[in-house]
């Protein structure tokens, strides 16, 4: 195996994870809700009675928040992600992501940020499950086929 050190960040990433650890954290005390984006989503539809406004707020702040990286981060420090594939495979990808979701009643961010977090016995399968699927993935595509 070889790491590629170029792109290896291990301080962005820790920072990103405490982020939305604190992030996390701070829904669920303030709000007595879960931090999980397909459960976001999920109740606008049908959207109930006083209950979309912060939810169409979230989402659309998770929309913004790119566009508000790239005004105030210089240029030299923001990289683009490389996905190796069709967008045919990224839209079937997404898809059977929120197909999963909806089996798995909930989606990573969830069960593994928000339903590790709280000891969760359905979340640790889920997130287990989630991770064996990722391996076993990843080890088709790049092994067999």
């Amino acid at each position: 195996m070889n790491l590629d050190w170029t792109h290896f960040t291990p301080w962005a990433s820790l920072s990103g994870g405490v982020l939305l650890g604190v992030a996390s954290a701070l829904f669920i005390l303030l709000n007595g809700r879960i931090l999980g984006i397909s459960g976001i989503l999920g109740g606008l539809l049908p959207a109930q009675t006083g209950d979309a406004s912060w939810r169409l707020t979230f989402l659309l702040g998770l929309c913004v928040s790119p566009l508000v990286m790239k005004a105030v981060v210089p240029a030299e420090l923001l990289h683009a992600p490389r996905i190796d594939a069709s967008m045919t495979t990224v839209v079937v990808a997404g898809l059977l992501v929120g197909l999963g979701t909806r089996y798995g009643s909930g989606c990573t961010s969830g069960h593994g940020v928000c339903g590790l977090s709280r000891l969760s016995p359905r979340s640790m399968a889920a997130t287990g499950l989630f991770m064996a699927a990722g391996f076993v993935t990843v080890f088709v595509l790049k092994h067999i086929l």
